[in-house]
């Protein structure tokens, strides 16, 4: 099935190579959680602080079991520090 991956700022460095902008069409196994998604392409956990799924925050805590559906759009962003 495939699944749009979109990682922000210094994330991008973690999607497959020749991705333009900030996102790629991923293909995954049915029933894969989006930690597992995350793991394949190295992006570090304590990298991840606001995780979209479709639009829809998933808590640190449910990312673990939530699985991703085919055409789910995957969106990531690091931690943020501003002034």
């Amino acid at each position: 099935m495939k699944v749009t991956l979109k990682l922000y700022a210094q994330l991008g460095k973690f999607l497959p190579a020749g991705t333009a902008a900030n996102e790629a069409e991923v293909s995954v196994e049915p029933q894969t959680p989006l930690t597992v998604l995350l793991e394949h392409y190295h992006v570090p956990p304590e990298m991840c602080h606001l995780v979209l799924v479709n639009g829809v925050y998933v808590e640190p805590s449910a990312r673990g079991t939530h699985m991703l559906e085919d055409g789910d759009h995957l969106a990531v962003w690091p931690p943020v520090a501003g002034g």
